[in-house]
């Protein structure tokens, strides 16, 4: 009987030690953010288009 106690004590002392090892830590990277452009900058593409068509059904 003292065996059988022995053991499980000895298994759950076991357990906890093993359950508490040492891990590396997670580290996470940097957080980058980019500057955030002109609101004008995106309305420039589309405008082009818009005279490239224009200029390109004037002509037919």
């Amino acid at each position: 009987m003292k065996k059988l106690v022995l053991a499980a004590a000895l298994t759950v002392a076991a357990g906890a030690a093993v359950a508490g090892g040492l891990a590396e830590p997670i580290v996470e990277g940097p957080v980058i953010v980019e500057a955030a452009e002109g609101s004008s900058s995106g309305i420039l593409l589309p405008l082009l288009l818009l005279v490239l068509v224009g200029a390109a059904v004037a002509s037919n």
